[in-house]
């Protein structure tokens, strides 16, 4: 695989220490439920992993924002292949880590590559934890959930932390990116949009800044808040393509027959190719944004 640059532009950050009010705010499934859309197959591991590098700095980059030294207890939240189980590690080796994702082929990629670990494979909807966790941590899971849900298992769990406890997340914030209108565009086509009526695969938008401050505010001593714009560099528009196959174009394209999918595909990469500008090296820059969230358990 060849070489990548990346490089990112963060915003300021948004620094809080919330007192009272909000609302009582309760995952992942391998239904997305933001989209009424049942999964008929399962995640790919290798898929996912085909962009491993730019995929796990977010969780490095989220890490580095939780101030605890010596955690004991754990809990990757839709852990996937254990890239970000493996940041864990490296950075808390004394804690006990424990990796859970309702994906099969998540979970025996990550027992393969962290034997030493426990995996469970459960879904966020249904997972409760049986004694209490120091750090969850959840990398780009959310976003899959609708709103209420999202917010409703997201306090649950930080309502389970001891005090000092920390809950930190990241999510794509990008659904006005070109790679997701372009996405939406195309279903609007038929005969794409006649087959994709009934599953409705369009995720719901995450919260902003202030609507998470204000849900997670009342369990929480401080919520640390920001967004980063990432850029990455791909070597064509293919790249951009087999990226979002992975995660955000497979409601769009799983439920399509064989034939149908190779057309919404190539379809796709024509919105692609007339949205993103080659680079004067023949590379395509792909801004992809993130918000980030660090919680702590008042």
């Amino acid at each position: 695989m060849a070489w990548r640059a990346s490089a990112r532009i963060i915003t300021t950050p948004l620094r809080y220490s919330p007192s009272q009010q909000a609302q009582p705010f309760l995952r992942f499934s391998q239904s997305y439920s933001s989209t009424e859309l049942t999964m008929k197959k399962d995640w790919s591991s290798e898929q996912y992993l085909k962009f491993n590098a730019e995929r796990t700095r977010p969780a490095r980059d989220l890490l580095s924002q939780v101030q605890l030294h010596s955690p004991r207890r754990v809990v990757d939240l839709g852990c996937g292949p254990g890239n970000s189980t493996e940041v864990l590690v490296e950075r808390f080796p004394e804690a006990e880590v424990l990796g859970v994702d309702s994906s099969p082929d998540m979970i025996a990629k990550a027992k393969s590559t962290l034997p030493q670990l426990e995996f469970l494979l459960q879904d966020l909807v249904t997972y409760k934890p049986t004694e209490a966790v120091d750090l969850f941590f959840c990398n780009a899971v959310l976003q899959w959930l609708p709103p209420v849900q999202r917010i409703s298992i997201t306090t649950t769990l930080i309502q389970s932390q001891p005090p000092g406890g920390v809950f930190a997340f990241q999510v794509p914030d990008n659904l006005a990116e070109p790679s997701h209108t372009s996405m939406r565009a195309v279903a609007e086509r038929e005969p794409f949009a006649g087959l994709l009526r009934e599953h409705q695969p369009v995720r719901s938008q995450i919260e902003t800044p202030q609507q998470l401050y204000d849900q997670l505010g009342p369990y929480c001593s401080s919520i640390n808040v920001w967004q980063t714009r990432y850029q990455h560099v791909l070597d064509s528009h293919e790249e951009i393509a087999e990226w979002v196959k992975g995660t955000g174009l497979r409601p769009f394209v799983d439920p399509l027959p064989e034939r149908e999918r190779r057309a919404f595909l190539d379809q796709y990469l024509g919105e692609l190719k007339a949205v993103y500008p080659l680079s004067s090296d023949g590379k395509v820059l792909f801004p992809f944004p993130r918000l980030f969230v660090v919680a702590v358990r008042k």
